[in-house]
C-alpha cells in the first residue's frame, strides 16, 4: 500500500494543501491538514464525476 498514492502537489507547511493521485485508478484526492486536524476528499469535475489521471504503462 505504501506506494499506491503519489503526491503531485504541495502548498503550505503547518496549514496546507496536497494532491495524491491512486496509481491504480488514476483517482485525484484533495488532502487539506492545520495543525493537528485533516480532510481527505476526492476532486471532483463540474458534472461531479471524479477527476482522474490517465495512468501510465509504468504504474
Amino acid at each position: 500500500m505504501a506506494n499506491r498514492f503519489v503526491k503531485i502537489e504541495r502548498e503550505g507547511t503547518l496549514n496546507g494543501s496536497e494532491i495524491w493521485v491512486d496509481r491504480e485508478t488514476g483517482v485525484n484526492y484533495f488532502f487539506h491538514f492545520s495543525g493537528s486536524a485533516a480532510g481527505l476528499t476526492p476532486l471532483l469535475n463540474a458534472d461531479g464525476t471524479p477527476v482522474v489521471t490517465p495512468l501510465g504503462p509504468e504504474n
